[in-house]
């Protein structure tokens, strides 16, 4: 009998129910990438972390990444989340000098009070490509012109997961938006759909993500994409400096999430950006099935 054990948490939130469901199992160093996958189907959160030996010995941990249908490279939520738990179980303290190993490249993060903790991005946002803004309103439900052009085309952004960002111009039209079919979503290559508004909102943005190919129909919180979105926007900054930006998601799923942002940008180029917020614990329990 395998037994291990696993915590669960909401991410970036500050209450029970609210923000992203994330389940954190630790001492997952006997496992193989193919029984994580099953144990994240099993899950079925939006993303399951396993925290394993550190391949390097001065870092923190090895963190693998799975949604329930294949393992990410980097997720913001994920690690906000499995940073509060650690603290939680007594493993790392504020003050710790704590850097995750993932596939995207070593994260830092740092552990604000034993609920909050922010992480800073492995990789700068890379522009892949401009998006028809048709065919993705077709695709999403939108009605005609609902995507709006004035800062930036819907984009295609690199932050080791591929976002296609695009801006909506109402809360009204965000609320409408439907996630694609798996089939639809495939016929375009599988990729997460990011939708945000400036309009009428208390943060800076509200968002909805869609990615039907990951195995999420619809996510709360999505720290990725935000640092898709504040690379993309900070591009349109005359000046540099630090720039901050709070973040809703999750409020069309009874969940409402919020993420704090902020990027620094040196000659025209990105510095840095962290993503931050709360984590409250909610279960902990033992994952037990038989090896035969």
């Amino acid at each position: 009998m395998m037994q291990l054990p696993y915590v669960t948490c909401d991410v970036f939130t500050d209450r029970a129910f609210g923000g992203n469901q994330l389940a954190v199992v630790y001492d997952a160093d006997g496992l193989s990438g193919e029984q994580m996958q099953r144990i994240a189907a099993e899950f079925n959160y939006s993303e399951t972390t396993f925290v394993r030996s550190p391949k390097n010995p001065t870092h923190t941990a090895e963190v693998r990444i799975f949604t329930p249908a294949e393992e990410l490279p980097f997720a913001g939520h994920p690690n906000v989340g499995t940073a509060v738990a650690l603290a939680h179980l007594g493993k790392i303290s504020a003050g710790d000098d704590i850097i995750f190993e993932e596939k995207a490249g070593l994260v830092p993060i740092e552990l604000a009070g034993p609920g909050s903790a922010r992480l800073t991005a492995p990789l700068t946002p890379e522009l892949v490509r401009e998006v028809d803004k048709s065919a993705l309103e077709n695709l999403l439900n939108l009605p005609e012109n609902s995507i709006v052009t004035t800062y930036h085309q819907p984009v295609e952004i690199n932050v080791g997961a591929h976002f296609i960002l695009m801006e909506v111009d109402s809360l009204e039209h965000l609320a409408k938006a439907q996630s694609p079919s798996l089939q639809a979503a495939r016929e375009v290559g599988d990729f997460e759909f990011y939708l945000y508004t400036r309009d009428g909102s208390d943060a800076d943005f509200q968002a909805r993500m869609f990615a039907p190919g990951l195995g999420i129909v619809e996510d709360p919180a999505t720290g990725g994409a935000a640092t898709a979105l504040v690379g993309l926007l900070s591009s349109f900054e005359a000046e540099d400096g630090h720039f901050s930006w709070v973040l809703h998601q999750g409020m069309e799923m009874g969940r409402p999430s919020k993420i704090l942002i902020d990027l620094w940008r040196k000659n025209n180029d990105i510095e840095k950006i962290t993503i931050g917020g709360e984590a409250v614990m909610m279960m902990k329990g033992t994952l037990a099935w038989s090896s035969n």
